[in-house]
């Protein structure tokens, strides 16, 4: 059991770590760091990436655990926490990317290759709301024979047939091929399709932003700059979005943090012009210059280390408009079965020396991979939930890591439990087939010690499950029945106390441990 340090008033978010309720072990973890980890966990102080990469080499998994936990707590101190009931529809798998990644995507010519009509899509849908669903993620497939009119009109057929569920759809790679198939600038995609119907945009696509990662793994797929770009632009239209990071492939952890430094700065930028655009045109105060003055700084920091980002797509105005962020980061680990990269050879240390900056030349050309297993994935969580001080929510990847270490992710910094998925058609086709029910959900939150609530896109609560009707303290249906194999008593024993004492184990256990069986003992008890 992981302990609940205590917290006081403070100056940042209304609570400080209590350094004297520590344990002297905690204290001397610490003690051992270049940096003050105390005030990065009370809000008051930044990680930098080198201060990221020295936790990841060098603190414990369980004192990352017990940090990463009390920043969690600090940010969500509610009793309760989170899931969404949604259904992820990808409504085609035909795509341009060669993703060596991926057992999803099909070319044209392939038999198995699909794009579902808009009532294939509806019944879907029909079937999700009838569970109390409410929102669907919507992907492709990148594929260049659909107009988009096409988008505009699924859009439009979604909105007028079930007007209550939100649309997450269309991750960034996507919305860079529609610039490339339609011939327009993502800002005027965004637009019409926002106006057709879209509500936020999903974090798909996002990998690992280093270039060389992705001139390997993501054949056909749009840069990191680009990714970047798309969501730059979604923020300043007014969409919320996610962000994602995948690991356990051919990146190097220093890339990983670089991933999640651009991402951080970006949200950075998300958030002053949000708060520049809280002024009016007519404004002329300090609080607006100052609030201008951030954007530009920002801006221009982020410009320094990824002048791709604003390479196009540059013009929107600062008057006013609603300002959109990332609400959420999510990551998992590559799932190798059935993929071209999952072919690769396994990296080792004495084979190939050290991965992180290798200069062997199977690493560096993407010939070997270093998979990520269940303690890897909770290090670099909790590692997020450290350095992540602008995205409040961190998701469980319970879908790649099963239910128990998706469970125990909210000891590692997750505040949310993702989706109750009703359907799953990318990370499934490589081999991951973990499903859970919403009653299954809400169980493994409530074992935790927190209420199960589940939420909207926008992490409002729908329903708080604090009284007996909730979906995890109802009778199942139809349980499970675990099919028993019934064996003669002589060769497993008879149950002491039970049996009448005619046969007892001992009979059969001294004989196979090369011992003589025992006499058959008298009297209650044995």
């Amino acid at each position: 059991m992981m302990p609940n340090f205590a917290f006081k008033s403070g100056e940042i978010g209304g609570s400080v770590w209590q350094h004297e309720d520590m344990p002297l072990n905690y204290r001397q973890a610490m003690s051992k760091l270049s940096f003050n980890i105390e005030a990065v966990i009370a809000g008051k102080a930044r990680l930098s990436e080198e201060q990221a990469l020295e936790l990841y080499h060098h603190a414990s998994l369980h004192d990352l655990g017990q940090w990463a936990h009390a920043t969690a707590q600090r940010m969500h101190p509610e009793p309760y926490r989170t899931y969404v009931i949604d259904r992820n529809i990808n409504y085609t798998n035909v795509c341009t990317a060669k993703c060596t990644f991926c057992a999803f995507r099909r070319d044209h010519e392939d038999q198995d290759s699909y794009t579902l009509s808009y009532e294939k899509i509806g019944e879907k849908i029909r079937e999700l709301v009838a569970i109390h669903g409410t929102q669907i993620l919507m992907q492709g497939g990148m594929n260049d024979r659909l107009p988009l009119e096409w988008y505009e009109g699924l859009l439009r057929y979604i909105k007028s047939n079930f007007p209550t569920v939100h649309i997450h759809a269309f991750s960034p790679p996507e919305f860079v091929e529609f610039e490339r198939f339609f011939g327009m600038d993502v800002r005027d995609i965004i637009r019409r399709l926002h106006a057709a119907g879209l509500d936020t945009i999903p974090g798909g696509g996002g990998e690992i932003f280093a270039p060389r990662v992705r001139r390997r793994i993501g054949i056909g797929k749009c840069t990191g700059d680009d990714w970047l770009r798309v969501m730059r632009v979604a923020h300043e239209e007014g969409l919320n979005t996610s962000c994602t990071m995948l690991i356990g492939h051919i990146e190097f952890i220093r890339e990983r943090i670089e991933h999640m430094a651009a991402l951080r700065d970006m949200q950075d930028y998300a958030l002053a012009v949000r708060e520049a655009r809280k002024f009016s045109v007519e404004d002329r105060g300090a609080g607006k210059a100052k609030a201008l003055g951030d954007v530009a700084t920002v801006a221009s920091r982020v410009n320094k280390k990824l002048p791709g980002i604003w390479a196009k797509s540059g013009k929107f105005t600062l008057n006013g408009g609603d300002t959109g962020s990332y609400t959420a980061f999510i990551h998992w680990p590559f799932q190798r079965e059935n993929t071209p990269l999952g072919r690769a050879k396994e990296w080792d240390e004495a084979t190939y020396g050290p991965f992180d900056d290798s200069t062997n030349e199977d690493v560096l050309r993407g010939r070997v991979v270093r998979m990520a297993g269940a303690e890897e994935y909770l290090r670099m969580l909790a590692l997020a939930r450290l350095y992540f001080d602008n995205i409040p929510s961190l998701q469980s990847s319970w879908v790649t890591m099963g239910p128990k270490i998706g469970q125990l992710a909210m000891f590692f910094g997750a505040n949310d439990m993702g989706s109750v998925m009703m359907e799953e058609n990318v990370v499934s086709a490589a081999g991951t087939t973990y499903r859970l029910q919403e009653h299954e959900i809400c169980r493994l939150i409530r074992d935790a010690g927190w209420i199960p609530a589940q939420r909207d896109q926008y992490y409002n609560v729908l329903r708080l499950h604090d009284g007996p009707d909730s979906p995890d303290l109802q009778p199942v249906a139809h349980p499970p029945i675990r099919n028993v194999k019934q064996i003669d008593k002589q060769f497993i024993g008879a149950a002491p106390g039970i049996d009448d004492d005619a046969d007892r184990s001992v009979k059969v256990q001294l004989p196979l441990l090369g011992g003589a069986a025992a006499a058959p003992l008298r009297g209650s008890g044995g």
